[in-house]
């Protein structure tokens, strides 16, 4: 980027900052909801804080039949949001620009069609859902923990998850390999991708209990997403169990969250 474009792009930036300055409250009691965020070094604390700030200028919130979006709902969607990205940059997201937010989990109508040319359709609960070009949807009841503060149990997190799928369908494809620098990336990560999934579940076939939920089973990209919300809010359990599908993370993320 040339060295004009640079500074233009910091003076903006600056001015956005001054303009979307998160007040000390309101950041502190959103970070106390989030333990794996909370436990994440003073350094980089500072930075998503900033990003989050960057983030909540370039989207846009709505709420869904009536549901009200908050100053606080807004940011701890944020800063969720700006944890995988924080090494790659906000750009990453530059493909959409709405959320909307709804109170609880949305029913969607789903249709698909047998081998023989039936169309079946079917009701299919969702907490979130995220499509090329947006808008992202997410489910306030499913944003944060059931125990706000506590250790997490699980690795569940709707925001990570479908923040994940965006930056799987930055090359316009669902497939579990995000936008990577050459087609041998691509292979290498395909390899990898596909050997942690098929052990996965081949886990999940025989009962065994997992860290992952099984529903990263259905699909590759829902593999690379679960395991991500896993790579975030419990790495060292994913980085045990699956210790090769954490370093491909580790790679692209370009962080190591079981350090925290």
């Amino acid at each position: 980027m040339p060295g004009w474009l640079q500074s233009l792009r910091r003076r903006r930036e600056a001015r956005v900052l001054q303009r979307r300055a998160i007040p000390d409250a309101l950041w502190q009691a959103c970070i106390a909801q989030l333990p794996f965020i909370a436990a994440r070094p003073a350094e980089q604390q500072v930075r998503l804080r900033r990003m989050a700030s960057l983030f909540l200028d370039r989207k846009e919130f709505s709420g869904a039949q009536g549901f009200v979006v908050t100053d606080g709902i807004a940011l701890a969607v944020a800063v969720q949001a700006c944890l995988p990205v924080l090494e790659l940059g906000l750009d990453c997201y530059d493909g959409f620009v709405g959320i909307v937010m709804h109170g609880d989990a949305v029913v969607a109508t789903r249709e698909v069609v047998d081998d023989d040319g039936v169309v079946h359709a079917y009701d299919e609960e969702l907490a979130g859902e995220a499509m090329e070009g947006g808008p992202l949807m997410l489910s306030w009841a499913d944003v944060l923990p059931a125990d706000e503060g506590a250790a997490p149990a699980t690795a569940y997190n709707v925001v990570i998850h479908e923040f994940a799928h965006v930056l799987d369908l930055r090359d316009g494809q669902a497939d579990g390999i995000p936008l990577l620098g050459s087609n041998a990336e691509r292979r290498a990560w395909g390899q990898v991708l596909m050997a942690e999934y098929d052990r996965f579940c081949e886990r999940v076939v025989c009962g065994y209990a997992t860290v992952l939920d099984a529903y990263a089973a259905e699909a590759p990209d829902e593999f690379f997403a679960v395991s991500s919300e896993a790579f975030f809010v419990t790495p060292r359990a994913l980085k045990e169990e699956q210790p090769a599908m954490y370093r491909l993370l580790a790679s692209f993320y370009r962080q190591d969250p079981a350090d925290y």
